[in-house]
């Protein structure tokens, strides 16, 4: 057992800029899986992540020579940002290099801190090596954001104020994993005072550093690490963590993608406050562990390592949690080509809320429907919705895992039709409720044949729903009669240049 942390643990001098942040219950969380879920919230730090405790504590350990010259570190975000304070309050020069594919949001806050910084290459580890040419060019000391003493013991402050907060049983502490600096450092202090519980990293199915060491039994070098989760984006866990972390951690899981945005929304739930994907790593990880084991009645520590995310990245978080949390299927299905099969479809689904409806017009005889639905019981009810489906003599695909699909082909669904007559185009909205696309369906009736359909649930007050429909020329009074006895919003879109270019009727 490392025990010389603890000395350097006890001692770390983090609090000059760091603060003691709260271990708190996440009721909703807690409710759902049946054992006492707790968040230690280190998004909370001055700079929204842990990693300033590490870098602080380095930086005031430095003699004065090293001070003079000035320090420089490699990091995707979190740790440039903890150098970026620690310099500032401590009156150093701080240089950063960063990958070219850092979320904005860092580098800006790197900057305003005053640290001068550097763009260069694609990964964390390409930062690194740049960084380290700089240190032998300029004498610079570097700041390494995991692998070294007085970082880990620096991390490991959390452990410390971790069972200082919780005095009672625990079963297991969830921990997020990239270079495993907080790991090493949490680990060593949680397995000295409190043995029992057990240590668990979770790392990305993209990103599994640690997870190959454990395999191999020493440290692996990637090949290549996903991007998602950037703030754990390394392909090799460091030399001085990977000797502490195979003493001291149990186990390390993989979560996938949908995994990770499905952690962001359930801490969103419970704190109104959005994760990073690395920060929401261990509520993910600890959830897997949860339906693995079967556990009940326990309770589980996780720690929210950060909350430094792009906005933008936002769109495709909302999107795949609901497929992380299984609350959304997705099916391809052939339907008949002729008027009002869209509503017997929709029948066959029941008052389910639709999250997507894609179809256009191809075959006289069939129509292919990309349709996703929301899901209450998850898997079982999706099994059960596709058996409903073929015992009504639909062809069905079921493409909820199916990942071209999930990120590629739900675009791309249409393009121009041939031989489609007399096809109208017309923009709905009616308010948005489980069964909304059912009672629009129904009251458009039988009468006319639907070429093309397009609908997404965005989670707002009203759905949107673009529709062609082939109407006879004789027909179009009667036709607009309908819609306007429909008591939606309806606006004619079919001279619209977006529709002609791409989605129209191909008459060559």
């Amino acid at each position: 057992m490392p025990n010389k942390y603890i000395e350097r643990i006890l001692k770390a001098r983090v609090y000059d800029v760091a603060k003691e942040t709260p271990l708190e219950r996440a009721k909703g969380l807690s409710s759902r899986l049946g054992n006492g879920i707790y968040l230690k919230r280190e998004d909370l730090q001055p700079v929204f992540s842990f990693k300033l405790r590490g870098a602080y504590n380095k930086i005031v350990n430095l003699d004065d020579e090293a001070r003079r010259r000035g320090v420089i570190a490699a990091s995707a975000g979190n740790h440039a940002q903890g150098v970026a304070l620690a310099s500032k309050v401590l009156g150093i020069d701080a240089l950063i290099v960063m990958p070219k594919t850092t979320p904005p949001i860092k580098v800006k806050s790197v900057r305003s801190f005053g640290a001068k910084t550097v763009l260069f290459g694609d990964s964390y580890d390409e930062a690194y090596a740049h960084a380290l040419t700089l240190v032998q060019e300029r004498g610079l000391t570097l700041i390494h954001p995991f692998d070294d003493p007085d970082v880990i013991a620096g991390q490991g402050t959390i452990a410390m104020e971790l069972l200082r907060q919780f005095p009672e049983p625990v079963h297991a502490l969830f921990v997020p994993v990239g270079g495993g600096g907080l790991i090493a450092g949490v680990g060593a202090y949680v397995k000295y005072v409190r043995p029992e519980i057990k240590v668990i990293g979770v790392e990305p199915v993209d990103a599994p550093s640690l997870y190959r060491a454990f395999e191999a039994g020493r440290r692996v070098t990637l090949k290549q690490v996903g991007l998602f989760a950037d703030g754990v984006a390394v392909r090799q866990v460091g030399k001085e963590t990977w000797r502490v972390a195979k003493k001291v951690v149990d186990e390390v899981i993989l979560v996938s993608t949908d995994e990770i945005c499905a952690a962001i929304k359930d801490i969103f739930d419970d704190t109104r406050t959005i994760a990073e994907p690395a920060g929401a790593l261990s509520i993910a990880g600890m959830k897997r562990y949860v339906e693995r084991e079967g556990l009940r009645g326990s309770n589980l520590l996780a720690i929210e390592s950060g909350a430094n995310i792009n906005f933008d990245r936002l769109r495709h978080v909302a999107e795949r949690a609901e497929f992380g949390e299984r609350r959304e299927a997705l099916f391809a299905v052939q339907i008949p080509e002729r008027p009002g099969s869209f509503l017997a479809f929709c029948r066959t689904l029941g008052r389910r809320s639709i999250t997507e409806f894609n179809y256009r017009y191809a075959d006289r005889r069939q129509a292919q429907v990309f349709v996703g639905v929301e899901l209450q019981s998850g898997d079982d009810e999706r099994k059960e919705l596709v058996s409903r489906l073929l015992d009504k003599g639909y062809s069905v695909v079921d493409m909820t895992e199916n990942e071209t699909a999930k990120l590629h082909i739900r675009y791309m669904v249409g393009g121009h039709a041939h031989g489609v007559g007399n096809e109208t185009l017309v923009r709905f909205e009616f308010p948005e409720r489980p069964g909304a696309l059912l009672d629009f369906l129904v009251g458009l009736g039988k009468r006319w044949n639907i070429s093309l359909f397009h609908y997404r649930n965005h989670g707002a007050a009203y759905g949107r729903v673009l529709m062609g429909v082939q109407v006879d020329p004789s027909e179009h009074g009667e036709f607009w009669a309908m819609l306007k006895k429909l008591g939606y919003p309806f606006w004619e879109e079919t001279d619209n240049p977006a529709y002609r270019l791409f989605a129209g009727v191909d008459d060559s």
